[in-house]
């Protein structure tokens, strides 16, 4: 078997099997043997347990399951030690048909959660000595109350995108993984996919000549509409928890998530919980923008957007369709657009350069360029020096080698969550607006200042 962690920048890799790989090859120590000291190493040749990472995941909900659990239950490197929901039939997984199915098709063992501590109380989690190390998959409000906390215990971090609801609790959060030299890995996958690795690389070795415009988009998925009246709070979820951070609401099962199923959950078309797809899906091709402009840990000057603004008081109140535009320093100008009609497949990411564009696609993974020779372009590994690998071996092998610079750390993530929130806080205000990219505001612009600091009512802890 060969290790599939890292491949050619010029070869075509395609997901299943690249992820495949890559967990068989952490599993069996092929990855980067270069870390593993000797005493690591038990009699049988694999990764002692008292020298695994403990791995503590906070949020058993529907991403967490059928994404972010499988590469880290299959890694030999890592032991899960601790488990966190603030629903109890989620802590109980193993009872769990669904997750059982999911189990089974990404070749991971239920089994492997039997001694594991669990708690629905995040801060239980941080406290106990077993875990180094934790994947945030938490509703979107609180990514970063949560790794703030976590940075806070000692532990090394791997958070779902986006950076919170915030710019200014972004910029916090950065700050505080940089100060305490954190391993930390904004967790979004498109850094990951091969084609769109491979789109990139292109542009930022000039294989397309100089980048002149951008073009993204996201799908807008149509949701059915919520049932409102208040409804008896289940038995099995800490409702109290669940809000922290947020203004107080009554419950009802579509503001949060499905009872007993995983399920899209409400919580994702609610301003309270989450900006929607302009900001949560939208992290993902911002962050390839991001890297290909090399303006990964800075961003645009300018911004101007409009879209379909539901009634703020409305259940469901995040962003329908909308566009968006952006100016760089460098000249480089960024169409942003979220439609209905689109489906998740047909979402790109497009860059055109005086010499030809090149458009990558994801879900399913594919790409294209004009004139075609650009896809057979050489790229060397010095000119684009970063490594092509799943997500979560990134942030695996990153604890291991006490390496913080991860393929998309907390400023970085931050600094891609920026972008789309500006082009939110635009749509907001339907004008452009001046952005400076240093100073993190909004020149002279007190309204749009506002709204760059979070949304009102947020305990003072939640950015502290």
């Amino acid at each position: 078997m060969q290790p599939a962690t890292t491949t050619s920048i010029a070869g075509r890799v395609t997901r299943r099997g690249f992820l495949r790989n890559a967990a068989m090859a952490l599993g069996s120590g092929l990855a980067l043997p270069r870390f593993v000291p000797g005493s690591a190493l038990g009699a049988d040749g694999k990764v002692a347990p008292s020298n695994r990472i403990g791995i503590g995941f906070i949020g058993l909900g529907r991403q967490a399951v059928h994404a972010n659990m499988s590469v880290f239950l299959r890694s030999g490197y890592c032991q899960t030690v601790a488990l966190c929901d603030v629903d109890r039939w989620r802590l109980a997984i193993e009872g769990n048909p669904s997750a059982a199915a999911v189990a089974k098709k990404n070749q991971w063992d239920l089994a492997l959660l039997k001694d594991t501590f669990r708690t629905n109380d995040f801060r239980e989690l941080l406290a106990h000595e077993g875990v180094d190390a934790v994947m945030i998959s938490t509703p979107d409000h609180w990514h970063v109350p949560i790794a703030l906390a976590a940075i806070k215990a000692g532990k090394d971090v791997a958070l779902e995108k986006p950076i919170g609801l915030a710019i200014a609790h972004g910029r916090v959060l950065a700050d505080a993984a940089a100060k305490a030299k954190t391993v930390f890995r904004t967790d979004s996958n498109f850094r990951s996919e091969p084609e769109l690795f491979r789109a990139v690389s292109l542009v930022r070795t000039g294989k397309i000549g100089q980048l002149k415009t951008i073009r993204m988009s996201v799908p807008i998925y149509p949701v059915p509409a919520p049932r409102e009246a208040p409804m008896p709070v289940p038995a099995d979820l800490d409702y109290e928890m669940w809000q922290g951070p947020a203004q107080r609401q009554p419950y009802t099962e579509d503001r949060v998530h499905p009872s007993g199923k995983f399920g899209r959950p409400g919580w994702y078309s609610n301003r309270l919980y989450c900006d929607g797809m302009i900001c949560n899906w939208g992290h993902h091709p911002a962050d390839l923008v991001q890297w290909a402009n090399d303006t990964e840990r800075t961003g645009p000057v300018e911004v101007e957007g409009r879209g379909d603004l539901p009634p703020a008081q409305g259940l469901y109140n995040t962003i329908g369709e909308f566009q968006a535009r952006y100016r760089y320093a460098n000249g480089v100008e960024l169409h942003y657009l979220g439609r209905k009609d689109y489906q998740e497949g047909e979402s790109y990411t497009h860059f055109e350069g005086t010499e030809g564009w090149v458009r990558a696609w994801r879900a399913p993974n594919r790409i294209e360029a004009e004139p075609k020779s650009i896809l057979s372009a050489d790229v060397k590994f010095e000119d684009f020096p970063f490594l092509l690998r799943n997500e979560k071996t990134d942030f695996i092998e990153c604890v291991r080698a006490r390496e913080p610079q991860t393929l998309e750390d907390a400023e970085v993530g931050h600094r891609s969550s920026t972008v789309v929130q500006l082009a939110y806080i635009a749509c907001l205000l339907g004008r452009k607006l001046k952005w400076d990219p240093v100073k993190e505001e909004c020149p002279g612009d007190d309204e749009a200042n506002t709204l760059v600091r979070g949304q009102p009512g947020l305990p003072p802890w939640t950015i502290q």
